[in-house]
């Protein structure tokens, strides 16, 4: 589905994928941290 929707390759989907999930990895351990320093 997400494939087909924007029309990319295997490669660059999986590439694309693993960057959004690492920009959302680094965004959640950022918000858990200044988290834990507030609390």
């Amino acid at each position: 589905m997400f494939k087909g929707y924007f029309d990319l390759s295997v490669k660059d989907t999986l590439k694309t994928w693993g960057l959004l999930e690492l920009v959302n990895s680094v965004v959640g351990l950022i918000i858990v941290l200044i988290i834990s320093v507030v609390a």
